[in-house]
């Protein structure tokens, strides 16, 4: 159970960051600015296992800087199991991803993976002349796979969703790739809701991505799902995500966030707190 725990936890933290979105439709009481973030946005978040603290996960935007001569966005995600864990299944992963200035597709993604005995050391290399993705672990790459236009790593997709808009009720989708294989992937727009987290209280709006795609124990899992919720203001800051399997439950909420603007509200119905 315990090494179950360890790979569940970072895994919720990845599929809370790639919820391959696209097509969004408008709606005027939701539009957000352009980049809602900025580099020097630091959140975090607090994981559990049912209601067991198994660790913690970091998203940061970081200084933008040059790759391969091209002016690139840079975001991370950090994400480490707890003593308790530690002890039986230590989890120390990292993943850096790198997109253009104008958010509009993904240039280099890179996981560093340590889960128990795990050791994998990733890159994929976006070769946007030939429209190819070279996946390369431990310095041993794979064939190319194909990529569309506009394509985005499992990291970057979620920034870029900040930076859109989208309509209660909607449904929308976007090509994802690891550099192994291209998903498109579906997310429903459910509905406002406020909640309670250790960061405050937060009006959000809930997202519940299509999981079908999604393996491991997830595809064991008849009736798995996962939401998040994300700020219904300006910002668009990850506030929880929940995931349940056939095994329990994981969840991921904010504890404390730096380098975020001030709140400027859209029209939000207020309702009960849920915590």
């Amino acid at each position: 159970m315990v090494p179950f725990v360890g790979r569940t936890f970072l895994l919720g933290a990845v599929v809370f960051c790639s919820l391959f979105w696209s097509r969004l439709a408008w709606c005027d009481d939701l539009t957000v600015p352009t980049f809602p973030f900025e580099p020097g946005e630091r959140l975090t978040f607090i994981l559990k296992w049912t209601v067991i603290p198994a660790g913690e996960a970091v998203l940061e935007v970081m200084p933008r800087e040059k790759i391969n001569g091209i002016n690139a966005n840079r975001f991370l995600l950090t994400a480490k199991s707890n003593e308790f864990v530690d002890a039986i299944y230590k989890v120390r992963d990292r993943i850096d991803a790198w997109t253009d200035l104008s958010l509009s597709r993904s240039l280099l993604y890179q996981k560093k993976q340590q889960e128990g005995r795990t050791r994998r050391d990733i890159t994929v290399t976006f070769d946007w002349d030939k429209k190819v993705a070279y996946y390369a672990n431990k310095g041993k790459t794979m064939d190319p796979i194909s990529i569309a236009d506009g394509t985005f790593d499992p990291l970057s997709i979620f920034y870029w969703f900040r930076s859109t808009t989208w309509k209660i009720g909607g449904r929308v989708e976007r090509t994802v790739t690891d550099g192994k294989k291209n998903v498109v992937g579906v997310a429903h727009i459910i509905r406002k809701e406020r909640i309670k987290v250790p960061a405050g209280v937060f009006d959000t709006i809930l997202v519940e991505p299509d999981i079908s795609h999604v393996g491991g124990v997830f595809e064991k899992s008849p009736r798995a799902r996962i939401q998040v919720w994300i700020s219904a203001d300006s910002r668009r800051i990850p506030i929880r995500l929940k995931s349940k399997v056939v095994v329990g439950s994981f969840s991921g909420e904010l504890a404390s966030m730096k380098g975020v603007d001030p709140i400027v509200p859209i029209n939000v119905t207020h309702g009960e707190v849920n915590e």
